[in-house]
C-alpha cells in the first residue's frame, strides 16, 4: 500500500474514532448502570434486576442509561453491576437483587448516598473506597485479554471503537502483510488453545504455503467441564477477537474466515453475530476494509458439542460435513486445511492477543510473563474456592498465588487437597507442587498441561480416585473411537477404577492402571487420547495412598465413594423431639427406636446425604463412617 493509500486508510479510521467516541463521552455525562449480562450472571439473577433497575428508574423519570455488558471475571458475586454518576467514583455493586436494585437507585442516585456497605470496588482511585489494586486479585492480575470484559457494551461497537478498538487493524493495513507477521513471530505469542505452539510459526507456515485461496478458523469448540474462558470472551469483547482474525488474515492472504463456535452457547453465538454484523456496518469486514485493498468476510459455524472436534484436524473435518474423527497428520493445517486449502487455526485468546501487541508493542508483550511464555494466563477458576469466576495472571504466577491470594483459597475453611489443571485431559497437582509457575514446560513436567484454562479447585472432601474416575469416564465417553488404544485402553482403565471405587479393587490393579496409561498415551493418534490418561497418572504418582486405601482397606478417606461409606446416628448426640432427618429421608429409612431415638435402616438407605445436610448443626448427630467399622444391625449398633 503506497503513502497516500494508509493515509486515507489512517483518516477514515480516525473519523471513526472520532465519532465513536464522542457518542460514549455523551452516555457517561449523566448516570449509567452497566449490568453483567453475561451467561454467569443470567444464571444468577441479572436478568431481573435490570428489570428492576429499568422498572424504578422509569418510575422514578430517572436520566440514567442502563447497558449490558459481558463478565468482569468474578463470577462469585453475581449478579453484579457498575454504577457511574458524575461526582462520585464508579462502583462495583455484588450479590444483588430486585430489592436492592430499587434501594440504589432511590438512595444513590436520588439522593447521593453511593451505600458503601454494599459496593465490593471502586474502578476509579479515591479517598473513600478501595481499587482493585489494594486487593490481592488486583495486585495479581493483569489484564489484557479480559481488559474490556465487564465494562463495554458487548453489543454496541462504538464501545471498542471509542477504547481504540480496531486501531491496529488500522495501523496494520498501511504495512506489508510480511511486516504484520513479523511482529507476531517477534511476539513469541504461543496458541492459548492448550499446545502452546509458536502463533507466529503457524501463521508463516500458511504463507509459505504458496498463493491462492486460505482460511482462518477461530476454534471456540469449549467443551471442558468448569470451563468458560472462551465463552466469556466472546460474551464480553468479540470484537477484539474479530480484529485478531483479521489481522491474521491480513497476514496470510486470507480473504474468509469462521467462528467455529458450539452450539451450547447461543449468547455467544447471538453476540458474535451482532458483532459481525456491525463491523460489516462500519467497513471494517467485507471489502475494501477501511477503504483499502484488503477483503475479509468472516462467519459462524456452530458445532454440535462433541469434545474431540477442538481437535483441529477433527473441528475442519466436521466444518466440512464430515464426521469430526481426528486426520493423520502431516500435512498440518496451515499447509492443506479447511477445503484442501491452507488454513490458520487459532484459539479464541490467541486471536485476542494479536490487537494489544500491535497497540502496545512487542517488548511490552514479552515484559510480562516469563522468556520462554511471554504473556498471560487465563484461567476459569471453579470447583472449591472462594471466588470462582475468569482470572488473568501473568505466565509464571505460581498455583500457590492464583489459588490462595486471587481465589482467596478453599471455601468453607476446608483443607487444600489438589488442583486439576488443564481440563478433563489435565492433571492432578497436590499441595506439595503449589509453588510450580504457571507456564507450558513447567506444569508438563509436573505431569499436568496447561490446557486452555480449566482450573477445578479440590479440597479434604474430595476423593483423588473418584475424581480421576470422573474426568477419565468424560474423555472415554468423548472419544471418536478411531484408535484402538484409545477406544479399548480407557474403557478398560474406567473399568478398572469403577472397581476400586466400589471397594472392589484388587491387588495388582495399579500396576495394571499405570501400564495401560501408557499405553493409551502412546498409542493415540490426537491428543484426545494421549492426554487422557493424565488424571489416572498423576493420581497414582501425588495420591497413591488413597488407592491403597481402597483397594486393600476397602475405604475411602475422604468419604466420597458410596460403596464405602455407611451413614449412622450416635445416639449420644440425637434429640427426641428433633424429626428433620426423618422427613428428609426419600426412601423412609430412618425411623424411631423404642427408646424414642432415631436410626437407619442400612438396607434402605441409598446414601443421599440428606440426613448429614439437614441435621441441625447443635446435634452434629449425623455422622459417615468408612469400613471397618460398618454398621449392620438395623438399630444402629455396631457389628
Amino acid at each position: 500500500m503506497n503513502g497516500n493509500a494508509a493515509a486515507a486508510v489512517r483518516e477514515r479510521y480516525r473519523k471513526l474514532e472520532a465519532d465513536a467516541a464522542a457518542r460514549i463521552k455523551a452516555i457517561y455525562n449523566g448516570p449509567v448502570i452497566r449490568v453483567r449480562t453475561a451467561t454467569c450472571g443470567i444464571a444468577a439473577g441479572a436478568l431481573p434486576v435490570k428489570e428492576a433497575f429499568a422498572r424504578v428508574v422509569e418510575e422514578k423519570g430517572l436520566p440514567a442509561k442502563i447497558i449490558d455488558v459481558g463478565c468482569m471475571g468474578h463470577c462469585y458475586a453475581e449478579p453484579l453491576v457498575i454504577i457511574s454518576k458524575p461526582g462520585f467514583p464508579s462502583l462495583c455493586y455484588g450479590y444483588l437483587d430486585e430489592d436492592l436494585a430499587a434501594r440504589l437507585v432511590d438512595d444513590f442516585l436520588i439522593n447521593d448516598d453511593p451505600c458503601y456497605e454494599f459496593a465490593l470496588v471502586a474502578l476509579e482511585p479515591n479517598d473513600v473506597f478501595p481499587t482493585f489494586s489494594d486487593f490481592p486479585r488486583g495486585v495479581y492480575e493483569q489484564k489484557i485479554v479480559l481488559e474490556h470484559c465487564g465494562f463495554i457494551d458487548p453489543g454496541d461497537i462504538d464501545h471498542y471503537i471509542a477504547r481504540g478498538g480496531y486501531g491496529a487493524l488500522a495501523a496494520a493495513l498501511g504495512k506489508a502483510p510480511a511486516g504484520v507477521l513479523d511482529t507476531v513471530k517477534e511476539s513469541h505469542l504461543r496458541g492459548r488453545g492448550g499446545a502452546g505452539f509458536p502463533a507466529g510459526l503457524k501463521w508463516e507456515a500458511a504463507v509459505k504455503a504458496g498463493p491462492g485461496e486460505k482460511y482462518v478458523i477461530c476454534n471456540a469448540d469449549e467443551g471442558d467441564p468448569g470451563a468458560f474462558m472462551d465463552r466469556g470472551i466472546l460474551e464480553s469483547c468479540p470484537h477484539q477477537v474479530i480484529e485478531g482474525m483479521l489481522l491474521c488474515a491480513y497476514a496470510v492472504g486470507a480473504e474468509r474466515g469462521y467462528f467455529y463456535i458450539r452450539a451450547e452457547y447461543p449468547l455467544a453465538v447471538e453476540r458474535v453475530r451482532r458483532a459481525l454484523e456491525q463491523a460489516r456496518e462500519k467497513g471494517l469486514l467485507g471489502g475494501a476494509i477501511l477503504g483499502s485493498g484488503f477483503n475479509c468476510e468472516l462467519e459462524i459455524f456452530q458445532g454440535s458439542g462433541a469434545f474431540v472436534c477442538g481437535e483441529a484436524t477433527a473441528l475442519v473435518r466436521s466444518m466440512e460435513g464430515k464426521m469430526g474423527i481426528p486426520a493423520t497428520r502431516p500435512p498440518r493445517l496451515a499447509q492443506s486445511g479447511y477445503r484442501g486449502r491452507p488454513t490458520v487455526l487459532n484459539n479464541v485468546k490467541t486471536f485476542a492477543y494479536v490487537p494489544p501487541i500491535f497497540n502496545r508493542g512487542v517488548e511490552w508483550f514479552k515484559s510480562i510473563g516469563t522468556d520462554d511464555n511471554p504473556g498471560t494466563a487465563v484461567f476459569s477458576l471453579v470447583g472449591k474456592v472462594a471466588h470462582t469466576g475468569l482470572v488473568e495472571v501473568p505466565m509464571g504466577t505460581t498455583l500457590r498465588q492464583l489459588i490462595f491470594e486471587v481465589g482467596e483459597g478453599p471455601a468453607n475453611g476446608k483443607a487444600f487437597k489438589a488442583a486439576q489443571i488443564g481440563g478433563p485431559s489435565g492433571g492432578c497437582l497436590p499441595e506439595a507442587a503449589l509453588d510450580i509457575p504457571i507456564d507450558f514446560d513447567s506444569l508438563q513436567e509436573a505431569g499436568a498441561i496447561m490446557g486452555s484454562g480449566g482450573l477445578v479447585v479440590l479440597d479434604e472432601d474430595d476423593c483423588m480416585v473418584a475424581i480421576a474416575r470422573y474426568f477419565l469416564e468424560f474423555t472415554q465417553q468423548e472419544s471418536c473411537v478411531k484408535c484402538t488404544f484409545c477406544r479399548l485402553g480407557t474403557k478398560h482403565m474406567l473399568d478398572i477404577l469403577t472397581r476400586i471405587t466400589e471397594g472392589c479393587g484388587e491387588p495388582g490393579d495399579l500396576e495394571i492402571l499405570e501400564e495401560l496409561a501408557e499405553d493409551v498415551r502412546d498409542g493415540s493418534l490426537c491428543n484426545l487420547g494421549a492426554t487422557a490418561p493424565n488424571p489416572v497418572l498423576t493420581t497414582l504418582r501425588y495420591f497413591r495412598d488413597e488407592y491403597e486405601a481402597h483397594i486393600f482397606e476397602k475405604r475411602c478417606p475422604a468419604l466420597m465413594c458410596k460403596e464405602l461409606i455407611v451413614y449412622y446416628i450416635e445416639p449420644q448426640k440425637c434429640s427426641k423431639l428433633c424429626n428433620v432427618c426423618v422427613g428428609s429421608c426419600p426412601t423412609e429409612a430412618i425411623y424411631t427406636r423404642d427408646d424414642g431415638l432415631k436410626a437407619i435402616d442400612q438396607e434402605k438407605c441409598v446414601k443421599c446425604d440428606n440426613c448429614l445436610k439437614t441435621c441441625p448443626p447443635d446435634y452434629n448427630a449425623v455422622i459417615k463412617l468408612s469400613p471397618p467399622g460398618l454398621l449392620t444391625e438395623k438399630e444402629g449398633k455396631k457389628a
